[in-house]
């Protein structure tokens, strides 16, 4: 019996299927439906045992992957910018049906990286997160424009806090009756957007309230609910990562290198991985390290490193030994240590 592999390059409607055997001869090719059980039938009418069943990252590879996998397929997720390099190698016209049978040969060769799908749990939490933050950024953006607007006129906004920001466009624009039409459009819009986020937010909140692991995380100073529950979901599973010092890497937060020979550079990080939860990561040292009062080895360590570099540096790696440290709390389930001298030092990123 015919050992199988199956590449599938799937668009919003149709996916192409290539399934080819071990010494790579071509077996089937066929556009299906882009739904799981479409593909699922098209692949089980295929005599032979099934080795992999390949699909790029992309926004159904969640919806695939365990549709396939609930099958009994054996699905895997395979890294995007590999498969580019690799079809790009193999295939001078670019096609649904040669990036099927690029991704096939792929799969057989095991020349892939795999990427971790993660939970549907982990998926909602995760969507939770990115619509608040879209919302977030979208009362910044209406806040901006009336400033924007204004100020052709000398009507200058100032520093005011979000409660006051209202009033103080009204009386900007009373005895201006065109501009106050406009301003009160934008103002009515930002308070639904900002209505829309508090029901968000709270609901944020009641998730991580009730979440031992993000309640432990939250007794790191400057670590709140968004960058608890951004880590746990992005995270997923602890046992994925060999070493706590991996997770840095994993969220771009390690400087690019370049070595060839006598050359050997290091650059700016990475920015690899989830921007979402990096830019927690960042914005829970910069409250540390800037705001914080209380002392722990970590700000310690943050703060002397910026007297010998920068500030905007230490911020980074104090992200970067925050999200070892997270990890490593996560594994071992033990609560975050305030002194050096708590058990094992802290851990170095």
């Amino acid at each position: 019996m015919s050992t199988l592999y199956a590449g599938l390059d799937v668009s919003l409607e149709m996916t192409s299927v290539c399934v080819v055997d071990a010494d790579g001869r071509l077996l089937a090719e066929k556009q299906v439906s882009s739904d799981p059980e479409a593909i699922t039938k098209e692949l089980l009418v295929i005599e032979g045992t099934w080795e992999r069943v390949g699909l790029e990252a992309g926004p159904l590879s969640q919806w695939l992957f365990f549709g396939l996998k609930d099958a009994g397929l054996p699905a895997v997720c395979i890294e995007t910018r590999h498969a580019k390099a690799a079809i790009t190698a193999m295939s001078r016209n670019k096609n649904d049906r040669n990036d099927a049978r690029s991704i096939a040969q792929i799969i057989r060769s095991g020349w892939f990286k795999a990427v971790h799908v993660k939970s549907t749990d982990s998926q909602e939490l995760r969507t939770l997160l990115t619509s608040r933050e879209f919302l977030v950024n979208k009362v910044r953006d209406h806040e901006n424009e009336m400033r924007g607007a204004l100020r052709p006129f000398g009507l200058k906004v100032g520093r005011v806090g979000a409660s006051g920001f209202a009033q103080r466009i009204r009386d900007l624009v009373s005895d201006r009756p065109r501009l106050a039409l406009c301003m009160e459009a934008l103002l009515a819009s930002r308070e639904v957007l900002r209505q829309q986020l508090a029901s968000l937010h709270a609901a944020l909140l009641r998730v991580v309230k009730n979440d031992e692991l993000c309640v432990r995380f939250m007794g790191i100073p400057g670590v709140g609910p968004v960058t608890a529950l951004a880590f746990k979901t992005t995270i997923d599973r602890p046992d994925r990562f060999r070493r706590s010092a991996d997770v840095g890497a994993h969220l771009g937060l390690t400087p690019r290198q370049f070595q060839s020979g006598e050359t050997d550079r290091r650059g700016r990080i990475g920015k690899g991985g989830d921007s979402l939860t990096r830019t927690a990561l960042f914005a829970a040292a910069n409250v540390m390290l800037s705001r914080s009062t209380q002392w722990t080895a970590l700000k310690h360590w943050g703060v002397t490193l910026a007297r010998r570099s920068s500030l905007k540096k230490a911020k980074v790696a104090v992200a970067r030994k925050l999200a070892v440290i997270m990890h490593r709390m996560w594994r071992d389930g033990t609560p975050f240590r305030w002194t050096a001298q708590e058990g094992r030092r802290t851990p170095e990123p």
